[in-house]
């Protein structure tokens, strides 16, 4: 039984802090998989149209699990979309708009959408992760299928967050970490193991023959959920607790080194 699928995490994970990784080494990897029938999907809490930027050569092959499974593409075909009800998104909108110190990102199928009033810096950083982003005077439910809502807060604030998002929302989005300063609210269920778990249903994949890479809060239930999991060496203890192996740190192509072990299939792959 070998491996059939690859899915990596992006920040933190399968790129630097710089925002690469080497391009080279990883096409060679790619034509590697395709020869031995191993497909590739990008998971990622970001949007599907900022993560197909990153593989321009090959975005219209391979699968992306986006906004944290909220949307799932393969081969340039939508497979599945989540949509939190107008009703639910007012409750959690009038309910984060009571809160300091948060910046809200409304995710949608077109766009993502922030307050003109926030601060530029803020504005930057968000237009670095959402390459499709609308500034709008306020939160109003857009003309839009709205699959997730990010956060950014200080550091210090996000275990508090967490815990009282969890039972404030209970039942309506679950709040998850996503990165230094960032809370994802996805809808229950709706999160990165549902979206692999449908392309897996697609072309009849175990959870035994799937390799997960991840370093997040985000990355928990693909983690639990693949046959062989790997947390980054730069990740969390709590996140290296659910993983079953470890690999290298971000900054030092980790994934890269473990994918050359499944296509050499060395341990664990043997």
């Amino acid at each position: 039984m070998g491996i059939k699928l690859i899915a990596v995490d992006m920040d933190g994970t399968f790129l630097d802090d710089s925002k690469n990784y080497n391009r080279a080494r990883f096409a060679k990897q790619y034509e590697q998989m395709k020869a031995q029938g191993i497909r590739f999907v990008v998971a990622s809490g970001n949007q599907y149209f900022q993560l197909k930027s990153f593989f321009p050569e090959i975005d219209r092959e391979i699968s992306f699990v986006a906004d944290n499974g909220g949307w799932v593409v393969s081969e340039d075909k939508d497979i599945f979309n989540a949509e939190l009800s107008r009703q639910e998104y007012n409750t959690v909108i009038d309910h984060l708009l009571s809160l300091p110190h948060v910046d809200i990102i409304t995710c949608g199928k077109r766009n993502g959408y922030t307050l003109k009033s926030y601060s530029e810096d803020f504005k930057q950083m968000a237009a670095m992760y959402y390459h499709r982003l609308e500034l709008v005077e306020h939160f109003g439910h857009p003309d839009d299928v709205i699959f997730k809502i990010a956060l950014n807060l200080p550091d210090d604030m996000v275990e508090d967050l967490l815990d009282s998002l969890a039972v404030v929302l209970n039942g309506v989005m679950v709040p998850v970490s996503s990165g230094h300063g960032s809370v994802d609210l996805i809808i229950p269920g709706v999160h990165k193991a549902n979206g692999l778990r449908i392309l897996q249903e697609k072309w009849g994949i175990k959870d035994s023959e799937v390799v997960t890479f991840g370093d997040g809060g985000n990355d928990a239930e693909m983690l639990r959920q693949a046959g062989y999991s790997f947390a980054m060496e730069n990740a969390p203890e709590k996140i290296k607790k659910i993983a079953r192996f470890q690999a290298g740190h971000n900054n030092r192509e980790g994934v890269l080194d473990v994918i050359d072990k499944v296509l050499n299939g060395e341990a664990p792959f043997h």
